[in-house]
């Protein structure tokens, strides 16, 4: 039966045999095997990784200072951020010792993730972000629910700083505690990256999905850099193919660069992702070729506009 699933799934999917470029590096081959569940064709081309900062001693300062109870509220923006710090403070806390340092404090979680990350250790946040999960609904949630006036606010960054979210809590009379815990760069083998933009280039690939805005923003750099005489090639293919988003957030990076999303997955997951691609990619390439084909002109049985 669960052999079965799959395949019915694929004869059902308007995905059948559309090649689909990914850019997910952390759950590469989790997207790629949604995407061939479905029928579709994927091309993995992960386009960044996570890096543990070399600050250990800065980390070990603010467990010291949770431990403490010099911090009142703790944001965590991501999951992975918590286990890496975790793992870079392992040779003087303990992962008890964090929950325990944790636990003196507020904590919001941003997402699922940080929240499955917490249990992890043991810890249920007192407040989560509510979908889409985005700084806006962070710093509405601060509104309703979590006054930071005068109080001390650390933010468990991302690979790079939310200068929106950190001026919003700032706005509010916070002081903010920055922690970079560690950052993107690009994965060490760059050859299935180039891979997947090659079949874009090439007008192999019939949707590009993407998950993250940082992922976007690599996408683009990367691009620009070492396809510099195509790059404008790369933008007129996007226009003509599926382009998918995980969420807002992705969405807000990819109309940064000039692309218009043409599905955005509601709630904001990979697997809801995949199956509104699975349902809609035929329709949305149908009505694209559609729109880029040449009206007639002075056919006298084309109806009148």
């Amino acid at each position: 039966m669960n052999d079965e699933a799959p395949a019915s799934a694929a004869s059902r999917s308007s995905l059948c045999d559309l090649v689909v470029v990914a850019f997910e590096h952390r759950r590469a081959a989790e997207l790629a095997e949604l995407i061939r569940r479905q029928g579709g064709i994927p091309v993995s081309a992960p386009a960044m990784r996570e890096v543990a900062g070399e600050n250990r001693a800065e980390l070990k300062n603010y467990l010291q200072e949770l431990a403490d109870g010099q911090v009142d509220v703790v944001v965590l923006l991501t999951g992975v951020g918590l286990k890496t710090l975790v793992r870079q403070v392992a040779d003087h806390f303990s992962p008890a010792d964090v929950a325990a340092a944790l636990r003196r404090a507020t904590l919001i979680a941003r997402g699922p993730k940080p929240v499955a990350a917490l249990r992890e250790l043991g810890l249920t946040p007192q407040w989560t972000v509510p979908e889409p999960h985005t700084w806006e609904q962070l710093l509405q949630l601060v509104d309703d629910k979590v006054p930071v006036g005068g109080k001390t606010v650390a933010v468990q960054e991302y690979g790079l700083p939310n200068e929106q979210l950190l001026h919003g809590l700032t706005q509010r009379g916070a002081r903010v505690r920055r922690v970079s815990i560690y950052r993107w760069e690009y994965p060490e083998n760059l050859a299935p990256l180039r891979h997947g933009v090659r079949c874009v280039l090439d007008g192999q690939a019939a949707a590009a999905v993407f998950t993250s805005a940082q992922q976007v923003h690599n996408v683009w750099a990367f691009v620009e850099n070492e396809f510099e005489n195509e790059f404008d090639l790369w933008a007129q293919r996007l226009q003509h193919m599926v382009v998918a988003s995980v969420g807002p957030v992705c969405s807000r990076a990819l109309r940064e660069h000039g692309i218009e999303p043409d599905l955005e997955a509601s709630p904001p997951k990979m697997g809801v992702m995949v199956h509104l691609l699975a349902r809609e990619a035929r329709g949305c390439l149908d009505r694209k070729r559609s729109a880029s084909e040449p009206s007639p002109q002075g056919n006298a049985n084309s109806p009148s506009r």
